[in-house]
């Protein structure tokens, strides 16, 4: 049996809003099938539709069999993804 893959590491912008929602599930989709690990330090605005980007990604990913974490969440992404008001909505590192 082979070893899991190492996670490849996607830095998110500081400002995931409408304008961010569509490079961002771009490059999401160019790394499916790997396992995956998003920044969120850097995280200052968390909008709607890249939430959305991101539940999708998550569930893709969880269809896969494949990690998708997200790690270092600044506290603006924390809060506003709490803002949002569902629990499975809270990512696990």
């Amino acid at each position: 049996m082979s070893e899991p893959a190492t996670p490849v590491v996607v830095s998110l912008p500081p400002v995931l809003d409408l304008q961010a929602a569509e490079p961002l599930r771009a490059e999401l989709m160019a790394l499916r099938g790997r396992p995956l690990t998003l920044d969120a330090s850097q995280v200052t605005r968390l909008g709607g539709l890249c939430l959305q980007v991101l539940m999708s990604a998550r569930k893709m990913w969880a269809e896969d069999g494949l990690n998708l974490t997200v790690e270092q969440q600044s506290s603006v992404f924390s809060e506003q993804l709490a803002a949002f008001g569902e629990p499975e909505l809270q990512f696990e590192a």
